[in-house]
């Protein structure tokens, strides 16, 4: 893509006005006045903090095992292992408002339901190639993120040297707060990140553990694909994480942002 055509898509970024938002973040359909089609297509969307704005999803990229400990509770050696990534469908993003307690049902399939907190950037812009040094130009934005994980269903899937889509990219899988503004709110790095479950606290650390900063992960990233306006990037969790049943409350904190809570049910 040219770069005038990737200016105009950033330009055209944000959807204006939330009124047709649904619980899951996905705005009404556009429907075409001479369109033939039997069905619609809803795009998914995050609400912007501060506007009527809404924020329209492209692509959801997931950094693996980007906390040293992390990595370690899942096998690997963080030492050797240069970063890498998986990606999720756009559907999985199930929007929660801050103040609320969203409904999570609990997936088909799996007996071993786990959480993961994640800080998520969204970008403004993209491209391919994109210095570490000036890849924070390109996020509009921050968001409170789960990874929610299959993980019997994953860990079945790597024993069989299968891809494990299954245990990652399902239904609701992405729950996620409100987009907070680059301009209003300013850059991630040092932050405290955790996640309780009924109270207790399960995962903690900093952002400062993070193997790749933010920055790193969008040039990394954009080194194998190219980036675009509507990515947005879960920067991967510390350790600890674990299993949760139905009637468990998640409760998901970063420093400057609202928490994000969730009930499985």
């Amino acid at each position: 893509m040219d770069s005038k055509r990737r200016s105009s898509l950033a330009g055209g970024l944000l959807l204006a006005g939330g009124a047709g938002l649904g619980a899951l973040g996905k705005a009404e359909p556009a429907k075409a006045a001479t369109s033939s089609m039997p069905f619609t297509v809803s795009q998914t969307v995050i609400p912007i903090v501060g506007t009527s704005d809404v924020f329209p999803v492209r692509r959801i990229y997931c950094i693996g095992r980007n906390y040293e400990a992390h990595a370690r509770e899942m096998g690997s050696d963080p030492t050797r292992e240069p970063p890498f990534f998986f990606q999720k469908p756009t559907d999985a993003i199930q929007f929660v408002a801050p103040g609320t307690v969203g409904d999570h049902a609990y997936p088909s399939l799996t007996k071993n339901y786990h959480y993961e907190v994640e800080l998520v950037a969204a970008l403004k812009s993209g491209g391919r190639n994109i210095p570490a040094a000036s890849a924070l130009d390109h996020v509009f934005g921050y968001a409170l993120g789960l990874d929610m994980t299959r993980r019997d269903l994953q860990r079945m899937m790597g024993d069989q040297k299968k891809p494990w889509e299954i245990g990652k990219s399902f239904d609701h899988s992405a729950p996620i707060g409100p987009l907070h503004p680059v301009s209003s709110i300013g850059h991630f790095a040092k932050e405290n990140i955790s996640l309780s479950v009924n109270g207790r606290v399960k995962q903690s650390a900093t952002l400062a553990h993070m193997i790749w900063s933010v920055a790193e992960q969008i040039a990394k990233v954009s080194e194998a694909n190219e980036l675009f306006p509507g990515d947005i990037i879960y920067s991967g969790t510390p350790e600890n994480v674990g299993p949760v049943l139905k009637g468990d409350v998640i409760v998901c904190r970063i420093d400057r942002l609202p928490d994000l809570s969730i009930r499985i049910v």
